[in-house]
């Protein structure tokens, strides 16, 4: 029972908020015996698709390992790592992630690759609304995170390819954008807890829902609160929690009403005491204009995408992975079916359900 309950709150903090379990607790330690290096790049006049520009935006990252440079100085080792909604680079440091892959002699070995975690736009200690605009923040999207991204590895980093791009949940998504984008940058993606489709149907509904809980709530005042709208942040948190459910950890850790009932309260105390309403309404509201289907035929790189069968965002049984990754030509879709080892929408962040099928990617794509 220790094991199970572990582990859901384990698979919470890696799912759409690490604010869920455990984010007050000190990052956690990883196999690779780094010490990560952290940065701030700072992007002068950044414009946004919507029109309006930032004079500075802020994109906080870090890295692991070194890079290493051809006879041209070109970087040969950099693999990007990007995190999904409300979360950070940080959370790849968690040990379901970091000691299964970072660590000597593993897939992506801090002392063979140079490891970039950014905190995208509005997440972590990038530029984001509570920083002080408030509402007034630019209306950032998909395509301006990745134009972001990319500005950080060219201009900051001095990156101008990459190994592997991997992305979970938000980055899932960002890594279709980046190929379509960007088709010569990367040799490999592999896009874990997503669809390369538009958002819509049930995904759609739930973040309405969460988005017009904040807009309706008068507390939130246009996005102008001095204190956060309680209404607001009760709904934001209910919804987090059940689209990052895995409905076989929650039953087999919570088996009666009483247990149900203590975590729910306990969740809801971690979770609303971490949350913001507008940078939670400005990042699920990124995804509103994300479709990337029309142009999967464009990417180049080595794609290995995965999702698991208990994921509620991206339920299997609808079909779309398999008919959409036909379109790209060096791609393949693998379906995880549920086990005691899978955290629903989360299992993205447990990397010992899916290291077999990075193995298999980074050898399809190495020269």
């Amino acid at each position: 029972m220790r094991r199970v309950v572990a582990a859901i709150c384990g698979f919470l903090m890696a799912s759409l908020f690490v604010t869920v379990c455990g984010a007050q607790q000190p990052p956690p330690q990883t196999a690779t015996k780094v010490t990560p290096q952290e940065g701030d790049y700072t992007s002068r006049d950044f414009h946004f698709r919507s029109g309006e520009t930032l004079p500075e935006l802020r994109l906080h990252y870090m890295t692991l390992g070194k890079p290493v440079r051809d006879a041209n100085g070109r970087v040969t080792n950099a693999v990007l790592i990007l995190h999904g909604t409300g979360g950070s680079g940080r959370q790849f440091l968690a040990p379901q992630f970091a000691d299964v892959l970072f660590g000597p002699g593993q897939l992506l070995d801090a002392d063979r690759y140079f490891i970039i975690l950014p905190d995208n736009i509005g997440h972590g200690k990038s530029s984001k609304p509570s920083d002080g605009m408030h509402a007034h923040f630019p209306q950032y999207d998909y395509d301006d995170m990745v134009a972001a991204q990319h500005e950080l590895l060219e201009k900051g980093l001095g990156v101008s390819h990459l190994r592997l791009i991997l992305g979970t949940s938000m980055g899932c998504m960002h890594s279709w954008v980046w190929g379509e984008t960007y088709p010569d940058f990367m040799d490999a993606m592999m896009p874990l807890a997503c669809l390369p489709v538009q958002i819509a149907g049930r995904n759609w509904v739930w973040r309405k829902m969460l988005m017009e809980g904040i807009r309706q709530d008068p507390e939130w005042k246009n996005g102008d609160y001095t204190t956060e709208p309680r209404a607001a942040i009760q709904i934001g948190a209910d919804l987090l929690l059940i689209a990052g459910s895995a409905p076989l950890l929650m039953q087999k850790g919570y088996p009666t009403r009483e247990a149900a009932d203590k975590y729910l309260e306990d969740s809801m105390k971690r979770v609303t005491a971490k949350l913001d309403a507008n940078d939670l309404l400005y990042a699920v509201n990124a995804s509103r204009n994300y479709e990337p289907s029309g142009k999967l035929e464009t990417i180049q790189a080595q794609v290995m995408f995965v999702n698991s069968a208990d994921d509620f965002i991206n339920p299997p049984e609808l079909g779309i992975a398999e008919r959409e990754i036909k379109h790209v030509k060096n791609g393949r879709f693998v379906l995880v079916p549920v086990s005691d080892q899978t955290h629903g929408h989360g299992t993205h962040t447990w990397a010992a359900v899916w290291q077999h099928y990075l193995k298999q990617l980074l050898a399809a794509s190495q020269h």
